[in-house]
């Protein structure tokens, strides 16, 4: 073996001990007499000493050639350190080195492997392999292993089967576009790689598995941003003769599990907020709670007082910053332009200051007096020292707005902490959303999700009004999970199609194999899938997911490390039967 310990392992019980280890080079610091090297793998540091006194001639010497990243062997005696370190596991001891081997010599990395390095991230996505031998993109692996861990443990003692299913599938609408996949065998036909395994955890149910899971990549060819990739990981669970509280119940107990077992927190309780209440109150449907800014809806107040922006709006909606009535008029017109942004897209921002003394100062006094502005405090739950501020216009959009105003303001006023966790139920989700680009309504899960039974008259009448039995969990402001109670009947899932704006012959041409399923005896069945990345991202502590995978993609889509995606060579392309038109 070329160790019998780790770097991490070594420490006062070891003195005088003669050991083997091996690693990389993180640093050295040459004396002239005396030589020490600092030597890392994966589980810690040792500091090695080079002694001209003590250490023989000649590997004294190779000691000094020694550069940083290069593999070693060494052999030696644990002695005591003089000088110790507290800071680290191994600080209280050193390797009084007796036998030097370079395992393989390294150029200069180009970028400090360090826990604060020198590198951007676009050099470090190019040597990804490098970046992941410091410290804080190491440990997020390894936390990543320890959450995927405790889900297999926490789900197979409740009788969970993890199930594979393929990766090569056919092409279903399902929301986003497919990644397409040209059989060479079968000429001018394609597979597609799955979004999620949503039909197959189905069929399963049908096959009565009854309870299945799986950590499974999946596959979305969409826009990223910092929380999305091409390809990314579920927990995908499916449950047989299961109603929606069980499976809440169910997957409360793994969040509280996983938070208990990995950060050392104790949540007793998941609220449950309905879609309607979390667009009205928070603006969004994965609300933040671990601080207030709830919003107060001032149509009431603010309308029919001669300022024509209020009155020509559909809503009128403000929120109450803590703290914030000291703000200087630099800070609030920083404000201003902040929401101004096309990334957010509002026109304005008013604002109404509440004073210590109990009065009020708005940037609309001219159109409101301090009668208006107490009932605006009001509404909103503004206190003295605090501001409110005011968005308006069309009602969906304003709230978008607000609502990315208000998690910035939290940010910018520390309300976000990583070290919190809240987690929460969004429930009551519209079965159905009007797309009027294609001027239909399109699921809002997806096609297999369930109607509420005592909603399913409107479908004719009020289809927009028909809630489903979906379900999301939200966690710090992020959606870590979401799942449904699905259709088990051929017939209701016939209906559902209809109300898609699919044709019969679409619906059997699609999805004809589940509908068949369905005609064998399928129990009623539902189930939930977490994002892996997403998940271990928050329980780490961070908001992106890219330092928990080990090579991800950049926000073009594209590997810079092995530089993919790329082309293929023309023989590639004639044993697949595909012709590229550049005129195309």
């Amino acid at each position: 073996m070329y160790r019998s310990h780790n770097c991490g392992e070594l420490n006062a019980s070891h003195i005088n001990t003669e050991v083997t280890l091996a690693g990389w080079v993180q640093k050295s610091r040459d004396k002239g007499f005396m030589n020490w090297v600092d030597l890392r793998d994966r589980y810690g540091i040792t500091q090695l000493i080079f002694d001209e006194s003590r250490t023989d001639k000649a590997v004294f010497e190779s000691a000094k050639t020694l550069g940083r990243e290069f593999v070693i062997q060494v052999k030696g005696i644990v002695i005591e350190r003089e000088a110790k370190n507290k800071n680290i596991p191994t600080g209280e001891i050193e390797i009084l080195v007796s036998e030097l081997t370079v395992l393989n010599a390294a150029i200069t990395p180009p970028f400090t492997i360090e826990d604060e390095t020198d590198g951007g991230e676009d050099i470090r996505m190019k040597y990804r392999y490098l970046d992941i031998r410091r410290n804080p993109v190491k440990n997020s692996l390894l936390f990543r292993h320890k959450v995927a861990m405790e889900v297999r443990k926490y789900l197979s003692d409740l009788d969970f089967c993890e199930v594979e299913t393929p990766y090569l599938i056919k092409s279903t609408p399902e929301g986003a576009r497919d990644f397409v996949v040209p059989s060479r065998m079968n000429e001018g036909q394609f597979y597609a790689l799955p979004q999620s395994p949503q039909t197959f955890k189905q069929l399963l149910m049908v096959g009565g598995m009854d309870k299945y899971f799986q950590i499974v990549k999946c596959f979305r060819d969409e826009d990223l941003r910092a929380d999305r990739q091409p390809e990314f990981t579920q927990i995908d669970c499916e449950m047989a003769f299961v109603e929606q509280e069980d499976i809440l119940n169910i997957f409360e107990g793994l969040t509280r599990h996983l938070l208990k077992e990995l950060k050392g927190v104790e949540v007793d309780k998941f609220p449950r907020m309905t879609y309607e209440h979390a667009m009205k109150t928070y603006g969004n449907d994965k609300p933040d709670i671990r601080f207030g800014m709830e919003f107060g809806e001032l149509n009431e107040f603010a309308q029919h007082k001669e300022f024509p922006v209020f009155n020509a709006a559909e809503l009128v909606v403000g929120i109450a910053v803590p703290g914030a009535g000291n703000y200087t008029r630099k800070e609030i017109d920083a404000l201003i332009d902040w929401v101004k942004r096309p990334q957010v897209g509002a026109s304005g921002m008013v604002y109404a200051k509440c004073n210590d003394d109990g009065s009020y100062k708005s940037s609309v006094d001219k159109f409101y007096d301090q009668d208006d502005l107490a009932n605006w405090a009001k509404v909103t739950g503004a206190k003295a020292g605090d501001m409110i501020l005011v968005l308006s216009g069309p009602a969906n959009k304003t709230r978008a707005q607000l609502s990315a105003l208000r998690m910035e303001l939290a940010t910018r006023l520390g309300l976000r902490k990583p070290a919190e966790f809240a987690p929460l139920w969004v429930v009551d989700f519209p079965l159905l959303e009007f797309d009027e680009e294609s001027n239909r309504y399109h699921a809002m899960h997806h096609p297999f999700t369930s109607p509420k039974p005592e909603d399913m008259h409107l479908l004719e009448t009020n289809p927009g009004d028909v809630r489903a039995n979906a379900y999301d969990m939200v966690l710090n402001g992020n959606e870590i999970g979401g799942g449904s109670i699905r259709i088990h009947d051929k017939g209701t899932q016939q209906l559902m199609f209809k109300y898609l704006g699919f044709t019969e012959d679409e619906a059997k041409a699609q999805f004809g194999f589940l509908m068949d399923a369905f005609q064998f005896g399928a129990p009623p069945h539902g189930g939930l899938a977490f994002g892996l990345d997403r998940l271990v991202a928050i329980l780490g502590g961070q908001e992106t997911i890219r330092d928990f995978i080990a090579f991800p993609k950049n926000n073009s889509g594209r590997d810079v490390m092995i530089d993919a995606p790329s082309q293929i060579d023309s023989q590639q392309l004639n044993e697949l039967h595909i012709n590229l038109n550049a005129n195309i």
